[in-house]
C-alpha cells in the first residue's frame, strides 16, 4: 500500500487527496516537509490554506466570529445612541451618583453589545454554513445558493412564531439575499 500519494493527486483515481493518507505526493512514498523546497512548502501552505478557507466549518466559523465582532460594534453604537435611560431598579439612573451613573450605563451597553453580536453570529454562521452547505450539494455556485439559503435562515429563525412568520421571514430573507447576490455579481 502506498500511503504517501502516488504522483499526481491522490490515488487510485479518486478525488485528489482522498484516495491516500499523504496527499498529493512526491512519487518517493513519503511527503514530508524535510523533502520539499521552500518553495513547494510554501506552495503547499497555500494550497492547505485555500482548501481549509473553502470548507463548509471553517466558512461558518468566520462568518460566525464576523458576525460577532459586527454585531458587537453595531450593539455597542446603538446602546450609546439609546434614548431610553437605564434604570438600576426602581431608582432612574439620573438621579444616582456620576460613578454609579457610568457603571450602570457601561454595564447596560455591555449587554446589549454582547446581545446583539450573539444574534449577528448566529444569523451570520446560519447563513453562512447553510449556503456553502447548498453550494456543495448542488456543485453550482451562482446566485440561487444565497436565495435559499436566505431562505432556509428566515424561515428557521423565525418558525417559533408560526408558519406565517415563517414564510415571511423566509421571504425577506431570501429577496435580502437576492439584492446583495445580484449587487456583488454585477460587472
Amino acid at each position: 500500500m502506498n500511503f504517501g500519494g502516488g504522483g499526481g493527486g491522490g490515488g487510485g483515481g479518486l478525488p485528489m487527496g482522498l484516495g491516500s493518507f499523504g496527499g498529493g505526493g512526491n512519487g518517493r512514498g513519503n511527503n514530508s516537509d524535510a523533502d520539499l523546497t521552500p518553495e513547494q512548502q510554501q506552495a503547499q501552505m497555500i494550497k492547505n490554506m485555500q482548501a481549509a478557507m473553502e470548507s463548509c466549518p471553517v466558512k461558518t466559523l468566520l462568518s460566525g466570529g464576523a458576525g460577532f465582532a459586527l454585531g458587537g460594534v453595531f450593539g455597542l453604537f446603538m446602546a450609546s445612541m439609546s434614548y431610553d435611560t437605564p434604570m438600576s431598579g426602581a431608582t432612574p439612573i439620573t438621579s444616582l451618583p456620576l460613578k454609579q451613573q457610568l457603571r450602570v450605563g457601561l454595564k447596560d451597553m455591555g449587554n446589549r453589545s454582547y446581545s446583539s453580536a450573539k444574534n449577528f453570529a448566529l444569523v451570520g454562521s446560519m447563513f453562512a454554513g447553510t449556503e456553502c452547505c447548498i453550494e456543495a450539494y448542488r456543485a453550482k455556485n451562482d446566485m440561487y445558493n444565497g436565495v435559499s439559503a436566505g431562505c432556509l435562515t428566515g424561515g428557521i429563525l423565525a418558525h417559533k412564531a408560526g408558519p406565517q412568520a415563517a414564510a415571511v421571514g423566509c421571504v425577506g430573507f431570501a429577496a435580502f439575499s437576492a439584492a446583495i447576490d445580484y449587487y456583488l455579481r454585477m460587472d
